[in-house]
């Protein structure tokens, strides 16, 4: 059963102010009371100002009302709630309540976080690079929002289901075996190069040179059509030869997950082969439902919701004239799988938005054969381009596509002299550890932070920079956090006295601790990572208002004890909140 978990004081406050409503009103059961954080106190509410047409009342008089009804005896949760403007409700937590919510969330594993998703089961569906070709930088968006969503719904409980649908079928490795039956002296396997990132450039370079000869040669391309054929129908040496090729492919695509510290191995890859025996039977359910439909011999879907420039109805091809698979059979073939045998409550699909047409249509035919319900969430993740610094897409000084590796290598090269600059004294491997956490962190935490359909800039300048909205300022806040720490010489077991008056800068670092159940309410309901990216540098700031304003290592007990219980927890909230976002976080930095 899913579990809650401790109730953020934004709960709280909502069910305070709720129940005041109703025994003002009994007709407000159910109404919002639109309760949030507020710069003039610690929450606001506007149910007032919201209800008081409804109710035929003044905002002012049914604000009065309510706030009449929320009581502030001793002991209270609330220490004051004032009347602001026309049907505005300013409350005040006392602070007794504020500290026994810091006490409450470090005495739980998970930070009093529930598990909501607990019981539901979410296939993922992100990465997706294509055998045979490196991966390149369009490639990193789809892995690291899709990785962070795995990370948040596993945290919250979720049955997560990765795959990373390789593009591993089609006429192009018809063509490249054949090409490389025909030169046995070329060197591609890992074993014969450095690295299997290395392979999988010389395999993508032989596919390009293989590629070149099919448009030139006729006689190649009628070999290379007839050993798609032989593929196709299952001949053993071609396959063999077409295992070995994406057995090497999926290597160098490890290399490059173990480097970016994301989820994927290989029992997530899900390749466009597996989906081959189900191509069939997914046509024959469609035409038999009415769905799919003859079209001068190709089998397609034709929208009942969208139309092309032309004013026809826009088209899925389920089946080609030559009796032949594409991409539109294989998604719909993996739809039906994932909702049929996986039994999926919600998907997601992780792809640029250019894709976003296509994936409108399967989810369409998907409704209309039944597979897909109302109880079953479907979503496309769609996202933005990644720019160069001069605000142009993304490509190499001659025009090409920037490998993935080289742009990884770019950001660790970066974050190394920054960090180097810092600790003139560090040892060398010692450094490269911290760089490289630092790199990979940095590049992550720039996707991230963005909203996922906007564009972005990869500067390595400034993504690695200490200050400002870095991944490299907050894993340094975390580091600096775990510093005091250290230096306090205390357990992780913090002992919190409730009594303790709050500071201003301690009450704001409290409730903004408390708020990152919260944030992840509206990931999972958004799917979009930069709200968690964003609340936790607006948590990285207030606890640096909170340093420079209320000493620990000297303040007199008990208020040393609850500063320090404070850096506990944020230290553990910031922590937990990277490791959500996929992005390390350093004890030193």
């Amino acid at each position: 059963m899913p579990s809650t978990g401790v109730v953020p004081l934004l709960g709280l406050v909502r069910i305070a102010v709720s129940e005041a409503m109703v025994r003002v009103r009994p007709e407000f059961a159910g109404a919002d009371p639109a309760v949030r954080r507020s710069e003039r106190a610690d929450f606001q509410a506007d149910a007032a100002l919201r209800l008081a047409r409804k109710s035929r009342t003044a905002p002012a008089e049914l604000a009065a009302a309510i706030a009449a009804e929320l009581g502030l005896a001793d002991g209270s949760a609330l220490a004051a709630v004032e009347r602001s403007g026309p049907g505005f409700l300013n409350i005040d937590l006392a602070d007794h309540t504020i500290w026994e919510q810091v006490a409450a969330r470090l005495a739980d594993d998970r930070l009093g976080m529930g598990a909501p998703e607990t019981g539901r089961r979410v296939v993922i569906d992100y990465s997706a690079p294509n055998v045979a070709k490196e991966m390149h930088v369009g490639h990193l968006r789809t892995t690291i929002i899709g990785d962070s969503l795995a990370r948040v719904f596993g945290f919250r409980g979720a049955d997560v289901v990765r795959v990373n649908h390789l593009g591993d079928w089609g006429t192009q490795f018809g063509m490249l075996i054949q090409y490389l039956d025909e030169h046995p002296e070329l060197r591609w396997h890992t074993a014969e190069i450095d690295s299997a990132t290395s392979a999988v450039s010389a395999l993508d370079a032989l596919y390009k040179a293989a590629r070149a000869r099919f448009d030139a040669d006729g006689e190649f391309a009628d070999r290379a059509r007839t050993r798609v054929v032989a593929l196709q129908r299952g001949d053993a040496d071609t396959v063999a030869r077409w295992r070995d090729i994406v057995a090497e492919s999926e290597k160098a695509f490890g290399a490059i997950y173990a480097r970016l510290g994301v989820l994927l191995t290989p029992d997530d890859y899900v390749g466009e082969s597996f989906y081959n025996e189900m191509l069939a039977d997914t046509v024959d359910e469609l035409v038999s439902k009415g769905v799919a439909v003859d079209s001068d011999g190709a089998v397609v879907v034709l929208s009942e919701q969208v139309t092309g420039p032309d004013g026809e109805p826009a088209v899925l091809m389920v089946r080609k004239s030559d009796g032949g698979y594409g991409y539109d059979s294989t998604d719909l073939a993996a739809i039906r799988y994932r909702i049929t045998e996986l039994r999926a409550d919600r998907l997601l699909y992780v792809t640029d938005s250019r894709q976003s047409l296509h994936f409108r249509l399967v989810f369409e035919a998907a409704r209309r054969a039944g597979w897909l319900t109302d109880t079953i969430g479907v979503d496309h993740v769609s996202y933005g381009t990644i720019l160069g610094p001069d605000g142009k897409p993304f490509k190499t000084r001659a025009g090409g596509t920037v490998r993935l590796m080289d742009l990884l290598d770019d950001a660790v090269a970066g974050a190394r002299a920054v960090v180097a600059e810092k600790n003139p004294d560090l040892p060398a491997h010692e450094l490269d550890s911290i760089a490289e956490q630092a790199g990979i962190g940095a590049v992550k935490y720039a996707d991230l932070s963005t909203s996922r359909v906007k564009d972005y800039s990869f500067d390595p300048v400034r993504m690695t920079a200490f200050n400002g909205n870095t991944g490299v300022y907050l894993q340094y806040a975390h580091a600096r956090i775990r510093s005091i720490l250290r230096r306090a010489g205390e357990s992780t077991a913090a002992v919190v006295e409730a009594a303790v008056p709050l500071e201003p800068a301690e009450r704001e670092l409290a409730l903004a601790l408390d708020g990152c159940a919260t944030v992840l309410d509206e990931v999972a309901a958004t799917l979009e990572p930069h709200r968690l990216a964003g609340y936790l540098y607006d948590l990285a700031r207030a606890f640096t208002a909170f340093y420079d304003s209320c000493p620990v290592l000297v303040a007199p007990e008990p208020v040393r004890g609850n500063r320090i219980a404070l850096c506990h927890l944020a230290a553990r909230t910031l922590a937990q909140g990277l490791d959500l976002l996929g992005i390390a976080a350093p004890q030193r930095l």
